[in-house]
């Protein structure tokens, strides 16, 4: 009795998805805001160009606000949190192209 041989699929040659744009990642842990008081519109919105030097959101550490450069040029492309939240040293806060 001859063994029987699975069958092979063509394999199709799959590259991963390449990262389109950079992110702009918190330097701290802190809670993340988008304006600068809740009665104030947010610093940068989707589409919003930003430079090296414009202000993207706040962080709040121990009391601190500390207020976030974007560090890179572009155009925001998506914001990864939400306005409130806590967010790690290194996360991910926008996407920008």
């Amino acid at each position: 009795m001859a063994e029987q041989q699975p069958q092979q699929t063509p394999q199709q040659n799959v590259e991963p998805e390449a990262p389109t744009g950079l992110t702009i990642n918190a330097p701290m842990v802190g809670t993340f805001y988008k304006s600068p008081s809740p009665d104030e519109g947010p610093y940068v919105q989707v589409g919003s160009h930003v430079d090296a030097d414009t202000t993207v959101c706040i962080l709040e550490a121990m009391k601190l606000f500390n207020e976030i450069q974007a560090e890179v040029s572009g155009e925001i492309t998506e914001i990864l949190v939400e306005d409130g939240q806590m967010v790690e040293y290194g996360q991910p806060l926008f996407k920008v192209k």
